[in-house]
């Protein structure tokens, strides 16, 4: 019963201090208000996925306790990258693109559809191709990002362990 009269109470007391002060006009921004998109972080994490399929498929002992341990190690962060590969996608592909950019590139839309599937894929199986691929995928999708802003770009080495390329801005 308390719950019932206390409600109303506040109810009230917010409409009066609205009419002494009337709150200010509130305007939103989008995800990012500055703007700023980058592939790299997408790159960089399908990367990562690339090198936990190196370190699970290299453990010489999987089934040992140190080998258990790393195993699991390697499984969470190779899920947490393919999982960060896909919101980065959804972020740009959602946020970023505009209707001119998918009619422009026709495949922009299949080609942000396999990279959800294939980090899905990455994170769901030990599957070295399917992380190649999704490096792959994630290198086409940045290609076509830096195209969009008038933007050369070239193809880098990773300089990490797991090899690899990062497509970059030329300049």
């Amino acid at each position: 019963m308390l719950r019932l009269t206390v409600r109303p109470l506040i109810a009230r007391a917010l409409r009066t201090l609205d009419a002494i002060a009337s709150p200010g006009t509130v305007h939103a921004h989008c995800d990012i208000p500055c703007g700023i998109y980058d592939p790299h972080l997408m790159q960089l994490a399908a990367l990562t996925v690339v090198r936990m399929n190196q370190l699970i498929e290299s453990l010489e002992d999987p089934s040992g306790k140190a080998g258990e341990h790393a195993m699991a190690r390697y499984m969470l962060v190779k899920e947490e990258h393919a999982e960060l590969v896909k919101r980065e996608a959804r972020v740009i592909y959602g946020d970023y693109f505009k209707p001119e950019h998918v009619e422009k590139y026709a495949n922009l839309h299949q080609l942000t559809w396999d990279i959800l599937k294939t980090a899905s894929k990455a994170r769901q199986n030990v599957d070295m191709q399917a992380a190649q691929d999704l490096l792959g995928l994630t290198q086409q999708f940045a290609q076509i990002f830096w195209e969009t802003k008038g933007v050369a770009t070239k193809k880098q080495p990773s300089n990490q362990a797991a090899g690899g390329e990062f497509v970059v801005p030329a300049n």
